[in-house]
């Protein structure tokens, strides 16, 4: 089985370091009342023997609210939602993220972009990239002489 690092398909921004800062950010724009609405979903990546699949949980968006678009190996998936907005609600938890998201992923050679398939099933959007036929695992059979 071919393995891929998971550090060269990862997110542009994956650092604690920059997710913090860009909390922080958030933060002090909604302080200020102004609405900062970028965030990103999880997401797993993963691959076996015949696919490369990316898996991004997006609870109660629909399809028509997301777009995935490949440019040169890269899979950008990118979506908006409206925020609800009410004068007469007071939050005492607002957790469910609403907004602008964007993601993007390098994708490995190995895999056939042209045969990619996206599903929506419970909540989570799943991306299936096929392999192409030269990295799947293949069996040799020994000659005997």
């Amino acid at each position: 089985m071919t393995s891929y690092v998971p550090s060269v398909i990862a997110p542009v921004r994956t650092d604690d370091f920059d997710r913090q800062i860009d909390q922080l950010f958030s933060e002090a724009l909604r302080a200020f009342g102004m609405s900062e609405s970028l965030w990103a979903p999880a997401c797993n990546v993963w691959e076996d023997d015949n696919g490369f699949y990316i898996q991004m949980a997006l609870p109660g968006w629909e399809p028509k609210d997301i777009v995935l678009e490949m440019n040169n190996q890269v899979l950008t998936i990118k979506g908006e939602r409206n925020v609800q907005q009410s004068d007469d609600r007071r939050y005492h938890l607002h957790e469910i993220v609403e907004g602008r998201f964007a993601r993007f992923f390098r994708l490995p050679d190995f895999v056939d972009q042209d045969k990619a398939s996206a599903t929506q099933k419970h909540g989570l959007l799943t991306v299936t990239f096929p392999k192409k036929e030269e990295a799947k695992p293949r069996q040799i059979t020994i000659q005997s002489s």
